[in-house]
């Protein structure tokens, strides 16, 4: 029997606990309904408690395709999606200490979400 490698849901809780709300934000334009928070978490939690490595990775990576490449003027989307950069970036990052090529593989996507906060820390006043 083949054995799950699990060490990826050792990385941070930031993911499961901070994404679902500011995807919800983000998907809805706005404000999102409770409902839409709702269907969020249990996706983040579907794939935290059934989940392998794979799954999480394209979930952090659909969760980076919500940041989009200039800082939204709205402040509620613009904080949603620098929430969401910075998760993201973060667990890119951390990919670092992991085995296997996923480090090297997000380098394109590290950059252009460094680049998305450095530009929406710019724009913040």
């Amino acid at each position: 029997m083949r054995r799950q490698r699990l060490c990826w849901l050792g990385l941070t809780p930031e993911p499961e606990r901070d994404l679902p709300l500011a995807l919800a934000v983000l998907r809805a334009g706005g404000t999102p309904e409770p409902a839409a928070v709702r269907r969020q978490r249990q996706h983040a939690e579907r794939v935290v408690l059934r989940g392998k490595d794979r799954t999480w990775l394209e979930y952090i990576e659909a969760a980076a395709a919500h940041v989009p490449a200039q800082p939204p003027r709205d402040p509620v989307l613009r904080d949603a999606a620098v929430v969401v950069a910075e998760v993201v970036l973060n667990h890119h990052r951390l990919l670092a200490g992991l085995p296997g090529p996923a480090y090297d593989t997000v380098a394109p996507e590290r950059r252009r979400l460094r680049d998305f906060l450095r530009t929406a820390r710019g724009a913040i006043t």
